[in-house]
């Protein structure tokens, strides 16, 4: 009695974990959460992309310097057991664009990111002049080496299109933003050599959206552009979840 018991639970497991490995995909994607917060603001886009069947790993950047943070992704590419996408969100373009230089990366996602070139930094990318009709970021003068987005003005200018609720606590949890970060110059350009794309956020009040479409233009990256604030990932899940899966099932 107990043979045929076992004999009828592996018959229904079988064809379950058989299921469960034809759903598996054969890329990873990585994604690396932007500057004042952590990775948790992925979570939707996890959650959508991991019931697909895609290894979804999260690195949570300490954001004290460039090189840190870079560090830290590589650890989280080692670790897929596929090739890898990079998506990164905001200044996590800054850490895509050096740490995709691994070769175990396939592509590059930018998600209202910055895609510098060589030798450049956020801070000399925002030394340009805001276009008119756009705003930048709302930031507060640096206190012991950190930046912070002025609380009262971080819901409105982070994530306008988000609950308040969630925004209200972000604006409070922030993660202060090293200077050493902001100001280190990128040395590999990771987009020079690998399939990149990029997400457009129209609305956006921390990138101004002209500086965006230039970085996607010169990264020669498939674009799309959404009526969307700096906090896609937050607002628009589905959407932002459909176009990594874009870039990991180009050729």
């Amino acid at each position: 009695m107990i043979r045929i018991a076992l004999a009828l639970l592996l018959s229904l497991i079988a064809p379950a974990a058989a299921l469960a490995q034809s759903n598996e995909k054969t890329v990873s994607i990585v994604l690396v959460h932007g500057a004042f917060v952590d990775g948790s603001g992925w979570k939707a886009v996890f959650d959508i992309l991991a019931n697909k069947g895609y290894e979804v790993l999260v690195v949570q950047n300490p954001t004290i310097s460039l090189n840190g943070d870079v560090a830290a992704t590589q650890q989280v590419i080692s670790a897929a057991r596929h090739p890898v996408i990079l998506v990164g969100h905001s200044y996590g373009g800054m850490v895509i664009t050096e740490a995709g230089d691994n070769p175990k990366v396939r592509g590059l996602v930018y998600i209202a990111a910055f895609a510098p070139d060589a030798g450049e930094s956020v801070a000399s990318l925002g030394e340009q002049p805001v276009p008119p009709g756009e705003s930048g970021a709302p930031l507060l003068p640096p206190h012991d080496g950190y930046l912070l987005v002025d609380p009262a003005k971080f819901p409105n200018a982070f994530a306008a299109d988000v609950d308040a609720s969630i925004t209200r606590f972000m604006a409070i949890a922030q993660v202060p933003w090293g200077l050493e970060a902001v100001q280190t110059k990128i040395t590999k350009v990771a987009w020079k050599a690998k399939p990149s794309h990029f997400m457009v956020t129209t609305n956006d009040l921390m990138i101004p959206p002209t500086f965006l479409r230039a970085f996607a233009k010169r990264s020669n990256a498939t674009t799309v552009e959404i009526n969307s604030s700096h906090a896609v990932m937050l607002s628009h899940p589905e959407e932002v979840a459909a176009f990594i899966e874009t870039a990991g099932s180009a050729k």
